[in-house]
């Protein structure tokens, strides 16, 4: 998995970097199914984080959230990325090549 972590109109200080990566220790599990992780975090008025996961199969996800506090964009985010994962997941898992309907006249 390749992961790409932007800060926009600010400077990511090494505890915020260190926080991300603590909090992407949650997607840790689903690391062989993810081609790229590309995280992007604005400051305006808020913080805007974002992320895009690019999946093995051809499929992205794109979650954003903000909020005035940097930490709880990151916590939203996250939240919202984990459920996104699982969710792609599980319709994966639906869909394996082993799994064959059953036929019936």
């Amino acid at each position: 998995m390749n992961t790409e972590i932007k800060a926009l109109h600010f400077t990511m200080n090494d505890d915020a970097k260190e926080y991300l990566n603590k909090k992407l220790e949650r997607i840790h599990n689903a690391e062989q199914m993810i081609v790229d992780l590309i995280i992007s975090i604005k400051k305006e008025k808020d913080f805007y984080a974002e992320a895009t996961v690019n999946f093995r199969w051809g499929v992205s996800v794109h979650v954003q959230e903000n909020d005035f506090d940097l930490s709880t964009a990151i916590d939203k985010m996250m939240d919202k990325l984990a459920g996104k994962i699982t969710k792609e997941k599980e319709k994966v898992k639906d869909k394996r090549p082993g799994d064959k309907l059953e036929m019936r006249d």
